[in-house]
């Protein structure tokens, strides 16, 4: 079967800073993997080059068997991979639903915006994130860190999406929005979506992914489950500071 996601000797340079170091990967369809690694490890910078927003010095990247490494953004995002941010990054002056709508047209966002709205599909996918109906109308600013990881979640949804990207989805969530965040993930999951979460939250992350990849600058040293990745003595050393 063909991966969802697969990741080839892939580099990126900053000037003399090597971000991104031979790095492969592969992610197979419904598959959840978590990426791990200490601040500055290169997580975000993978991710970046996933969606396209970095373009890697060489490698490649496939999604589903088709070569997206030249592909624009909006191109990425049509083949059916999109991603969320560590800072959630809302348009503010919108309200839960607009959010939503902009999700569902990224390659013509004035044009989504200014035509009619299409409340039942909308709703749909905010409620299914975990919006109670009076919050669809709020604004950002009104919103609790746990809903805005929820927005974001909900407009990667309203994209189409097959592969989600999840960038420290658990950063500054309490116990009980972590709870809900956990079983969005595991639901999304039940239905076919396809993860690879980046979280320092490695009790949360735990029983959400089959597989774990940990990287140091930039480069992969180690994979496999969750408990072999975490035993392991690279990993001890570099992300848990332990020997």
């Amino acid at each position: 079967m063909t991966p969802a996601l697969k990741i080839s000797n892939l580099v990126k340079k900053f000037g003399g800073l090597v971000a991104t170091n031979d790095l492969s990967l592969v992610i197979e369809d419904q598959q959840s993997v978590g990426l791990i690694g200490p601040n500055g490890a290169g997580k975000t910078t993978v991710f970046a080059q996933i969606m396209g927003e970095h373009r890697q010095t060489s490698g490649s990247i496939e999604l589903y068997g088709h070569e997206i490494s030249n592909d624009t953004t909006p191109e990425r995002i049509r083949r059916g991979v999109s991603r969320t941010y560590q800072v959630p990054r809302p348009f503010t002056d919108m309200n839960v639903l607009e959010n939503i709508r902009v999700g569902m047209m990224p390659n013509n966002i004035w044009k989504m915006i200014t035509s009619p709205p299409r409340h039942s599909r909308e709703t749909e996918i905010a409620l299914s994130v975990g919006f109670a109906k009076a919050d669809l109308t709020k604004t950002p600013g009104e919103l609790s860190m746990g809903d805005l990881r929820k927005l974001e979640m909900a407009r990667t949804i309203a994209t189409g999406t097959k592969v989600m990207l999840l960038d420290e989805v658990f950063a500054g969530l309490t116990v009980a929005e972590i709870a809900q965040i956990t079983t969005l993930i595991q639901s999304m999951r039940k239905d076919g979506m396809t993860f690879l979460i980046v979280s320092h939250d490695l009790k949360a992350l735990e029983p959400l992914v089959d597989s774990v990849i940990a990287i140091n600058y930039g480069r992969k040293i180690a994979e496999g489950s969750f408990s072999d990745v975490m035993n392991d003595s690279a990993v001890r050393s570099s992300y848990l500071g332990a020997a």
